[in-house]
Formats: C-alpha cells, structure tokens, sequence
C-alpha cells in the first residue's frame, strides 16, 4: 500500500530503525546544515528536529538519503520489478490466452488507478492564512552554508498551469526568502516552469504559483523527475505509488495542490519584477553565483495544524540529493533503452553532480556505433547538458569505477576517440564559457574495430584458465592464507 502522507512514511522509518529525532533546540541557521550534512556523509538515519529556534515546526531532513531509503519511499522492491512495471506500459503486448487476459488485467486497473483526482478538502487546509497574516518568517527555513544570499525553501514542489495546455507542471525550484512575504524564484532557463512563465508574461498577465511542502514522498519526489514537457509530474507519482494523488484547489490561485501537503505557499510571480537572488551552496559542491530572478508575492498560506517542516540540503557530495538522482537514473533507464535500443546500463557517479559525467555501456553493432549514442544521449531532454559522457563495451560494469577507469584509459587514443561539440550548459555551470553554453566532450572508450580504421591486433583480458582456478580453489584453504 502507498504511503499517505510524510507523517506515515515518518513512522515507517522509525519503525526500521531508520529515524531519528532531536530533542535539543537547534537553529535552522547553519546549524541544522552540520548536523544533517555529517549524518548524510555516513548514509545516517533520516532526521526530525522537533524544537528549531524561532519557530513551533519541526524540520524533516534527509529523507531519502541513502539507496534503500529512496527505495522504500517509492516502494520499489527492486529496479528489475520496476523495469518490467514501465515496459508494461511502454511495449504493452496483446493478451494471447486467458492466462495472460487475467494477467493483464491488473495492470490495466492500475492505469486507471494513478490519474490524479481532485477532492473537496484536504488536511493542508486546516489553517488558511491570508494577506497580512502571512509571515515567512515564522517557518523553520533553513540558511544552509556560510556565504548563502540568506534562508531558503529547499524540498519544493513549485506548481504552475501551462497558458496554452492548461496543463500542470511541478518542479524542485529553490526559493529565497526575502521578507515576511516575498521570496526569490530560481527557476531554471531550460526547464518548463521558466517556458510557462516567459508564455504567460507575453500576454500580460502574472503567473499564479502554489509551492507545496510534503505529502507522500513519491509525491514530494516526482519534481525531481525530469519528464518530457507536458507529463504531469503528480501522474508520474501516480504511477509510482500505484495510486491516485488526492490534489485539493488553492485558496487565492487557481492551482490544484496534493491535499496531503504539510504546507502550501500561494501567489503570483510578475512579468517584470526581478530581484537579485543567492548565492547559495549548490549540489555542484560550489556556491552558484548570485543573479536576478523573478520574485513571487506569497497571498496565502495553509497547513496543518501540526505542520512538519520538509527540507534537504545540498552540497559537496555525497549528498541527499544523490541517493534522489541515483533512483532517478534506474527508473529512466527503461525509456533509455526505448529510445537508443544498444544501451546496455548507464551510470551518473555522485562526483559528477548529475550533469558532468555519464558513463554508457552500449552492445557495440557497427563502426562509430559510439558516436551515434552521444549525439543521441545530447539529444534527450535534460540529458543535454552532459558535459563528460563516457561510452564502453556491453561488459563493462559501469558501476565500478575502478573498472571503467581501467578500460576507458587503457582503450583510448585521445586526439582518435575524443569528440568535443557546442551546446546548451547547465544553468548551474560553474565553468562554462559563458551562461547556458559551452563546450561538451564525448569519449568512445570501446574496442576498436578494423572497420572503423584500427589494424593493429586487439589484446585479450589476461584471465587465469578456469581449470587453474578450480584446483587451486580445492587446496586453498590448506594454504593457510
């Protein structure tokens, strides 16, 4: 069954051993940051801070701050169980018996199942404030590092509807807070929330925006998500929890909300307006640099009555957000393998922040087969900003970085097997040439074939013959080593 709200997900984990609370009064400025970041770094229990100075809401942190915990938090019980799940409905196939009509016919129930649903209240709507009564301050908002431009939301769910589709679009956008009712809106160049803001500024009018905090935790997970434009992230959750996400309409907006949030931010963000926003320490391990952003006017708050503040922070890694992108890159890896079929696996390591490096394991068929898969990966959605991709033979395991450092270096020419091309950049890029562009480099670490111009003789692995290995298996426990 999928976890209602953060409350329950909360009590599972304590059940497991995997929570912990702090009684100690601790301050959201810097403090929380410290302690949550030593506990990340050893893969440490999720953390509730039940007294956080200067306001009466707890905070909720690292929350899905290792493998296992993001996997219950989706409830997958494995990434094969999950593969067979998405093909399902990526490459249905037509029932050929009665067996696999009844087989069948629980999925197709599930389809119906994760279409979000609107109800006429929800707990986040126990306390409404409006206008004056709105105080940003008095939530737990975190200042994380040192040099950060001031507090900021962290583990939002930012909510706006598309002009021309109507449809809804939720991101992970972070919010700074400038006063007791106005925050910064860092939304991405690239991403859609930036695209249905510039839509919506050309005709005029200001875009409404409700940013939820909390609900389920594939709820709160999906923003993450980078899905093709036009899927809403809240049927994504759907799937994911194999159930509906119960959504509630805002008070002062016309935006829908999951109806079990622990707390919503309402209001509008305008056309013009634009105020300095950051620095802030970034999941690159580097603070990105202060710029102008749009600002969003806050005209409404709900929540619960016993509201829990959710947050997470980032940084050098390992961080939360790690675990968060390593789900992330097994739950795509279906559709990768749809759209570019030799894909064998393919891994994002934690050192390279998501977007700096990709190392691809492809079922090699013809000459240059690895040029074809960069300029195809370069091609998908927000997999466009890869700096580095590194593209190996099908039998590499692309998890073990010693591994692969082994074969890509050892199977390169540099000047033959470099690729360098021009492209969009991560809005994060610390080092491009210049903001939103500069310079990608794809690197063909596979053996080389004689068609694609190799005549040298290919060596072999050295292995040791598997009857040597057997026999010395028999004696080695006489060896006393």
């Amino acid at each position: 069954m999928p976890f209602t709200d953060l409350r329950e997900y909360l009590d599972v984990l304590e059940r497991a051993g995997e929570l912990r609370r702090i009684a100690t009064e601790v301050s959201p400025v810097l403090e929380i940051t410290e302690i949550a970041d030593r506990v990340v770094k050893r893969q440490g229990p999720a953390l509730v801070f039940e007294h956080v100075a200067g306001s009466s809401m707890p905070v909720a942190i690292n929350l899905f701050g290792s493998i296992p915990r993001v996997m219950r938090a989706l409830g997958v019980e494995s990434w094969a169980e999950w593969a067979d799940r998405v093909n399902f409905f990526l490459e249905p196939k037509v029932p050929t018996s009665l067996l696999d009509k009844v087989k069948t016919l629980p999925k197709l129930a599930e389809v119906a199942g994760i279409v979000p649903k609107v109800v006429k209240d929800g707990a986040v709507h126990e306390v409404v404030k409006r206008g004056g009564e709105v105080d940003l301050n008095d939530l737990p908002v975190l200042h994380c590092w040192p040099e950060d431009g001031g507090r900021f939301f962290t583990l939002t769910n930012v909510i706006t509807k598309d002009p021309a589709t109507g449809g809804r679009n939720c991101g992970m956008y972070r919010l700074q807070v400038y006063d007791r009712n106005t925050t910064g809106m860092h939304w991405h160049l690239h991403h859609d929330s930036a695209r249905i803001f510039r839509d919506t500024s050309a005709s005029g009018r200001r875009t409404e925006v409700a940013v939820a905090f909390g609900g389920d935790p594939a709820t709160m997970f999906a923003p993450a998500v980078p899905l093709p434009p036009g899927v809403d992230e809240m049927l994504f959750a759907g799937f994911v929890r194999r159930e509906a996400v119960e959504m509630v309409r805002c008070v002062s907006v016309d935006l829908d909300v999951p109806a079990h949030a622990e707390l919503v931010l309402e209001g509008w963000v305008d056309p013009e307006e634009r105020r300095r926003e950051g620095p802030f320490g970034d999941h690159t391990g580097f603070y990105s640099l202060a710029d102008d952003y749009p600002v969003f006017h806050v005209t409404a708050v709900t929540h619960r009555r016993d509201a829990i503040y959710p947050a997470t922070i980032v940084g050098r890694p390992p961080m939360e957000d790690c675990y968060m992108g390593y789900a992330i890159e097994r739950m795509f890896l279906p559709l990768m393998q749809k759209m570019l079929p030799e894909v064998v696996d393919y891994h994002m390591p934690f050192e390279g922040v998501f977007h700096n490096l990709m190392i691809v394991a492809i079922d090699k068929r013809y000459p240059q087969h690895a040029r074809r898969v960069m300029h195809g990966i370069w091609g998908l959605g927000q997999a466009a900003f890869t700096k580095v991709i590194v593209v190996v033979d099908a039998d590499v395991d692309v998890h073990d970085p010693a591994e692969v450092a082994w074969r890509a270096l050892g199977n390169i020419d540099p000047q033959r097997d470099t690729e360098f091309v021009i492209g969009p950049a991560e809005t994060l890029d610390h080092a491009s040439r210049m903001p939103w562009w500069g310079s990608k480099v794809g690197i063909d670490a596979t053996r080389k074939w004689p068609s694609e111009g190799f005549t040298r003789p290919w060596p072999g692995d050295i292995v040791m013959s598997p009857e040597v290995k057997a026999r010395i298996d028999a004696i080695w426990d006489r060896l006393g080593l």
